[in-house]
């Protein structure tokens, strides 16, 4: 697919031969976007063409993707197509008719960065590099491990030693070298920039490879599709049914919440969603409102001041995925909300907390906390009338309650400990 990068703050554009991550005249504030021909998309694909696919993962969009043969490069792992849960319990419980839960936790190492991950891999198995990197607060470089070691492929980790244990362990266990960092995520993704400039890597760092936020937007795609094809049976969706019509358009969501960290996840759904309406694919733009704890709210303050400048936090929240002093792609992060007419919003640690055991009840979805955070958000909006009780809601998960036991056990509580007899048994059970 032909395609050229252009820079989010000047406009250059640039033959993505010459310039591999950022614009010259920038630095690594220059994040790159991936513009294409939209005209040669639509030439080689449709809504009806995708529809029929039996590949049930993000390579179905291979056509809207800045690869050369993206199945011949893939690593060989199932990364998308994550179920969109229609959440009855919950939805009532708010208010809300049609709320959706799209459940990126399902993806091979736990989370919504193994989107990310597998099209920079397959960006790097085309360019033929040797060693790839990444900074992360642990998902994004569990999911890079994963990838990468499906792919046979080296891989050298920066996160911070204090990442959750279940993270580090993936990290170890896919065979990457891991680079337990004395110091916040900051210091993590400075270092790993600093070392790929220094030997050569392929550093797959967020809000610098552009092609992150190309893996991201695709679950902008699926959720619209999916909901295309969920249709009035409002069920959870992995295969688009057979006995409707062929799907000439999908459908947007009204509103899509979403926790925000370093921004490139929200910045991925933007994306996704304005390459669906430059095709005429959608017709509507969806309210992106993201979210942020409390303690690393460094989007959330530019977007409350007007401004898309960001200025560094100290970042304190239990939900260690979003916490960023400096959000590497806060810049788009605060124009896609901004530019969708969407909305930050903040949530505190006992507010996830709070998520996390309402969504694991009321829909059996089991979330980490900055999973969770989303949830919060889209409870806060609700209670603030910001949300109508009719519009299409989808509420991102972006990942497993699994990569952060201790978090979960702070709500959960303990179960009782009682002696092997039926005695036992009968007397804790509740009256």
């Amino acid at each position: 697919m032909e395609y050229y990068l252009k820079c989010t703050l000047c406009g250059a554009e640039y033959d993505p031969k010459d310039v591999p991550y950022v614009c010259p005249k920038h630095g690594d504030e220059g994040i790159l976007d991936t513009i294409y021909d939209y005209r040669k998309i639509a030439a080689a694909t449709n809504p009806v063409a995708i529809g029929a696919s039996r590949d049930f993962s993000i390579w179905r969009y291979a056509d809207l993707l800045p690869l050369k043969d993206a199945r011949r490069s893939a690593p060989p792992l199932q990364v998308g197509w994550t179920p969109l849960y229609r959440a009855m319990r919950l939805g009532e419980s708010l208010g809300l008719s049609k709320l959706y839960l799209k459940d990126d936790g399902r993806n091979p190492t736990a989370s919504f960065k193994d989107r990310a991950s597998a099209v920079v891999v397959a960006k790097a198995q085309e360019l033929g590099v040797e060693m790839i990197t990444t900074a992360s607060t642990g998902n994004a470089g569990a999911a890079l491990a994963g990838l990468a070691a499906a792919a046979h492929m080296p891989a050298i980790i920066f996160v911070p030693e204090t990442a959750p244990q279940a993270k580090v362990a993936q990290l170890l266990i896919f065979g990457s070298q891991v680079m337990l960092v004395k110091g916040s995520y900051d210091q993590a993704f400075d270092l790993c920039l600093a070392a790929s400039k220094e030997f050569g890597w392929y550093c797959r760092n967020t809000g610098y490879n552009p092609y992150t936020v190309e893996g991201k937007k695709t679950a902008a795609l699926e959720i619209c599709e999916q909901l295309a094809s969920v249709g009035a049976t409002g069920r959870r969706l992995r295969v688009p049914q057979r006995s409707r019509s062929p799907l000439q358009k999908w459908e947007a969501p009204d509103r899509i919440f979403v926790s925000v960290g370093d921004g490139n996840i929200i910045s991925g759904l933007w994306k996704g969603l304005r390459d669906l309406a430059a095709l005429g694919w959608i017709d509507k733009m969806p309210k992106l409102m993201g979210i942020q704890a409390e303690g690393s709210a460094a989007c959330y303050n530019a977007w409350k001041a007007g401004t898309d400048k960001i200025t560094p936090v100290h970042a304190q929240t239990i939900a260690d995925s979003i916490g960023a002093d400096l959000p590497r792609d806060g810049t788009r992060a605060v124009r896609a909300v901004r530019e969708t007419k969407g909305a930050y919003l903040t949530v505190s640690d006992d507010e996830i907390l709070a998520a996390i055991s309402e969504l694991a009840r009321g829909a059996a979805v089991f979330a980490e906390p900055a999973g969770a955070a989303a949830y919060a958000g889209l409870v806060k909006a609700v209670r603030r009338g910001m949300v109508g009780s009719d519009e299409t809601v989808v509420c991102l998960i972006t990942g497993n309650g699994l990569k952060d036991i201790p978090s979960a056990m702070k709500v959960a509580g303990e179960g009782r400990r009682i002696e092997p007899t039926l005695e036992a048994v009968k007397k804790a059970m509740p009256r």
